[in-house]
């Protein structure tokens, strides 16, 4: 728990001051965004193996906490430290062609969450996964209200009316960071997590052979597959059994194209909110024996992401 409580602390303090908020070229949203996006670091700490990531990559993840659509290079334990990469182009300069397996985290919604289960499931293969960060904004902020974080697939659309005011407080902070750049595709009004997981997984600079995502994590992944579906020039270069998809701790309906193929849906067999968020007739392919939703091993009843990857990877030749 002490591995845990180290990196929580050491995010935590690295987060902006209260003077560099007000410095900030939007003070007012960023100054109503802290209080959640700690809180959300909070939450990493009980649901990610957040004790996975050092101190010094928590600190350097710090700024980073809701930087949505952010993408981290995770190295498997012991094998160097994590890179930022702001933009697709950041992440192909920084040898993302490399990079097989693609990551996202839901619950907490910062990088420090991102982070350690991007590193659970490379440590299972050995080898590098990206990451891609939720984050959180005006649109998580006022669905949140709503319930939307205990019911992510019911209001999931409903936060995607907010998502123009998100890009309008983006553009005024950090216009780099509103769409990923040198995309073709079409993305209207789509979260920015979801517009970078299409970017990379349309660009043909990149080849991964799993995608995963844990919680609200595999609703993104879900919804820029079916975005993708839009657009059938695009979609048509990625063939349906290109990549592994494994869903953890929410069972989400993926495009037809993709069923009975390469879909694995892990859930644990105590894990009622991830069942509540299922989408409803799903079978599921592996259960975890008395597994909650949470995935940090320092916790009791956690699902054991890395040991679920090996026992894939021999089980089903989930290979990477």
């Amino acid at each position: 728990m002490l591995s845990t409580q180290r990196s929580l602390a050491t995010a935590q303090l690295g987060r902006n001051s209260f003077e560099e908020i007000f410095e900030s070229r939007t003070p007012l949203r960023e100054a109503a965004l802290e209080s959640f996006r700690r809180r959300n670091a909070v939450l990493d700490g009980i649901f990610y193996d957040i004790g996975k990531v050092t101190q010094e990559e928590a600190r350097e993840t710090a700024p980073w906490l809701a930087r949505e659509g952010a993408i981290l290079i995770v190295p498997p334990s012991g094998a160097g430290s994590l890179k930022l990469c702001n933009t697709v182009e950041d992440f192909a300069n920084a040898g993302g062609a490399d990079v097989r397996i693609l990551a996202v985290a839901g619950v907490g919604s910062s990088a420090l969450g991102a982070a350690a289960f991007a590193r659970n499931v490379a440590d299972a293969f050995g080898v590098s996964a990206a990451a891609v960060v939720s984050g959180y904004g005006l649109a998580d902020l006022l669905t949140e209200a709503l319930g939307g974080w205990f019911w992510f697939g019911t209001l999931n659309r409903l936060r995607h009316q907010f998502e123009e005011l998100d890009d309008v407080s983006r553009a005024l902070n950090r216009p780099e960071t509103v769409s990923p750049p040198t995309s073709p595709l079409e993305l209207g009004r789509v979260s920015l997590d979801t517009r970078t997981v299409m970017a990379l997984l349309a660009d043909d600079r990149f080849s991964f052979s799993l995608v995963t995502g844990h919680s609200k994590g595999n609703l993104v992944v879900s919804e820029a597959l079916y975005e993708l579906r839009e657009q059938p020039a695009i979609e048509q270069t990625i063939p349906d059994d290109k990549f592994w998809i494994v869903t953890v701790s929410a069972a989400v309906a993926m495009p037809p194209r993709y069923k009975n193929k390469k879909i694995v849906d892990v859930m644990g067999t105590i894990d009622g909110f991830g069942a509540l968020n299922s989408t409803p007739g799903i079978s599921i392919e592996k259960s975890c024996p008395f597994s909650w939703h949470h995935t940090n091993t320092d916790l009791p009843l956690h699902l054991p992401v890395t040991k679920v990857f090996r026992e894939l990877q021999a089980e089903r030749n989930v290979a990477v």
